[in-house]
């Protein structure tokens, strides 16, 4: 008790798994949003609003609510900005006003037969503003460069509004929600095996990890663990998936950069990794491949066996994919290109593979190296697992039990995280969240001071999703 923080130790403990969550007054909430903290999520449900820390000096992971007060409490992006889109979301889907933060819309886009779709009583419909609303900047005299929703490919759709001073971008705003899928009201009341569905197809990118950390969420809920082999399973699942996302990031930036070579190559190998996963594991994305309480089912043998020649066939690979990106005109382009600040990574809570990036320099050049970084460390753990998979059962029986728990997984993008509160087997309130709720806020800061012909080198070099902000 020591370690917590001083806003803390008075506060009402709530049961929740592997986390106690602190239920707080409006004072305790504020001040704790004053401490040393990083935000990692926020939600709410129809009586309260929750967030998740992370203590920056004991390394603590705190779940922390707060009833609104005659419909408001007080926002916490006055101290954390990348609690904006949070308050936005909150407002929009159970009317929670943030006191002091940001009501603009984000997943209502006016097109909803109601309000505050998920409040005890829903408001009537509201209205879409045309063209959406975005922050002024200095007098109006600047140019305006709306890009998407839709776009050339087959992309996500995600707006950005980019402030041109000339050819500089002096500001960049985005607005997501283009693709809301209705999920939080999907899942609640159904079982966490019916609703593992959902959780799976939050984002392509991260299918297994939504998956792994709804799964362990529900089991933290239980009080149960999955057999050893199911864990190990969605371990080598994990690596493989990651693998694949982290060759089509590089894929991607070296075909919009032009480098012919670079794409087919990168392009090559990822397209192994994913018809080895289909051969596996059924499904290229491995989709619904993970379950609470363990795994869908035994991968192919043979399958495996192929994965593993994949997997030798990468490792010897990697070094001639590192001669493509650090040397000639890839590697000149991609130094300096889309500088992060460190400060502002760590306030964000960015993870994984910006984050290590940062220790490099930040630029597109770091993020590439980070991500061949990655890949050597999966493709290594991978093949170790391959070669030492755990005998057992794949998956236990879930009980029509009660509880509230937290699961989290890493992705290619970061840490994604699952809460969820079950009653009697059942879903009574559940929340996601994809590292892209601290990567966008990133990518708005880095885009600020660049030229505008490096927006998308840099929004890709920053492996922006969308979908699993979409919800």
């Amino acid at each position: 008790m020591n370690m917590l923080p001083p806003a803390l130790r008075d506060a009402t403990m709530e049961a929740c798994q592997p986390w106690a969550r602190f239920d707080l007054t409006a004072l305790q909430w504020s001040a704790l949003a004053r401490d040393p903290v990083t935000l990692l999520s926020a939600w709410a449900d129809t009586a309260r609003v929750y967030a998740l820390y992370r203590h920056r000096p004991s390394g603590l992971i705190l779940p922390v609510s707060v009833a609104p007060d005659d419909g408001s409490y007080p926002a916490l992006s006055i101290w954390h900005p990348v609690a904006a889109w949070y308050e936005r979301t909150i407002h929009d889907l159970w009317g929670h006003v943030p006191a002091g933060g940001d009501t603009r819309p984000w997943l209502d886009h006016g097109h909803w037969p109601q309000t505050a779709v998920m409040a005890a009583r829903p408001g009537p419909p509201s209205v879409a503003a045309e063209p959406p609303e975005f922050q002024e900047v200095g007098d109006g005299t600047f140019m305006q460069w709306p890009i998407g929703p839709l776009t050339a490919g087959i992309g996500e759709a995600g707006h950005l509004r980019l402030t041109l001073d000339g050819t500089r971008i002096v500001r960049a705003e985005s607005r997501l929600g283009y693709t809301h899928k209705g999920t939080l009201l999907l899942m609640r009341g159904k079982s966490p095996r019916v609703a593992a569905r959902f959780a799976a197809r939050l984002a392509g990118d991260a299918t297994v990890a939504h998956s792994v950390a709804f799964a362990v969420a529900t089991e933290m809920a239980l009080t149960l663990q999955a057999p050893p082999r199911a864990v190990a399973l969605r371990s080598l699942m994990g690596g493989l998936e990651r693998i694949a996302t982290l060759l089509d990031d590089l894929t991607s930036l070296a075909g919009l950069l032009g480098d012919a070579r670079a794409h087919g190559y990168c392009g090559e190998q990822q397209e192994y990794v994913r018809r080895g996963l289909a051969g596996a594991f059924g499904h290229r994305l491995m989709m619904d491949g993970v379950v609470p309480g363990g795994v869908a089912g035994e991968p192919d043998a043979n399958g495996l066996s192929v994965l593993r020649q994949v997997l030798d066939g990468l490792a010897e690979s990697l070094l001639a994919i590192r001669r493509l990106f650090g040397n000639g005109l890839l590697a000149a382009r991609l130094s300096g290109l889309g500088v992060a600040d460190r400060q502002l990574v760590e306030t964000l809570g960015v993870e994984g593979i910006v984050a290590e990036a940062g220790r490099f320099g930040g630029d597109a050049a770091a993020r590439c190296s980070a991500r061949l970084d990655a890949i050597a460390r999966d493709t290594e753990a991978c093949i170790g697992l391959l070669s030492a998979l755990p005998e057992g059962p794949l998956a236990i029986a879930l009980p029509a039990n009660s509880g509230e728990g937290i699961g989290y997984a890493a992705s290619a993008r970061g840490t994604v995280w699952h809460w969820l509160r079950l009653d009697h087997g059942q879903i009574a309130a559940v929340f996601p969240t994809d590292p892209g709720w601290a990567l966008w806020p990133l990518a708005e800061a880095t885009l600020a001071g660049a030229a505008a012909g490096d927006a998308a080198a840099i929004q890709c070099s920053l492996g922006l999703p969308v979908s699993g902000m979409d919800l």
